[in-house]
């Protein structure tokens, strides 16, 4: 793969990593919770889910999804309705002391969250197929292309990951007061309400 392109989609790709999304959110949250490391494993459900989304890129398999509208709105109906429940259990929440708490959850049970979040929006294999060709030199070895963009696109949501992460420890301080926590989750419940209707909304 050429140098020059991979250093054009180098930029590109982290301006995607670091929009604000449902699972960015979350990763700003677990570290606000559980802490920064905790944060960073649970990171890793996201990290799976994608890497087998490039996978299918790669594969052409990913045509598949975007011709069949069953299929699609069977996983954006689940996406949808997962982002929804998150979002319920966030408002009605207890907004509880963070010292201590990093024992109250199952640092699998986010990795799960955070996978079925990321595999739950049909759309985010779209990305993949319509953003990492661009990139690919069809005259070249387009599978080991695919990897070199795949493996790039990882390092660098995992970049993204603990940036969201840091940033949540830093409100770990500011929200330290229940009433500012509970504002908190009740904001961010808003906003994954929100990104649930308008994924369950949207078109293919």
């Amino acid at each position: 793969m050429e140098i020059w392109k991979l250093l054009l989609f180098i930029p590109a790709c982290f301006a995607l990593n670091m929009t604000p999304g449902p699972n960015n959110l979350l990763s700003m949250n677990n570290a606000r919770c559980y802490g920064f490391q905790t944060a960073l494993v649970a990171g890793l459900g996201r990290i799976v889910a994608f890497a087998g989304m490039i996978a299918l890129a790669a594969s052409g398999l990913a045509v598949v999804l975007y011709t069949s509208e069953t299929l699609f709105f069977l996983i954006k109906l689940f996406g949808a309705m997962y982002l929804l429940w998150i979002a319920f259990n966030l408002w009605r929440s207890q907004a509880s002391p963070i010292v201590g708490i990093e024992r109250n959850k199952n640092t699998f049970g986010l990795v799960k969250q955070e996978f079925a979040l990321a595999a739950g929006n049909p759309k985010a294999i779209l990305i993949f197929t319509a953003f990492l060709p661009q990139f690919v030199d069809v005259s070249s070895n387009v599978n080991s292309q695919f990897f070199v963009l795949g493996i790039t696109f990882l390092v660098l949501e995992i970049l993204a990951i603990s940036i969201y992460a840091a940033f949540g420890l830093y409100l770990r301080n500011w929200f330290s007061k229940p009433q500012m926590a509970k504002r908190f989750n009740k904001a961010c419940s808003v906003f994954l309400a929100l990104s649930g209707l308008n994924l369950l909304l949207s078109r293919q």
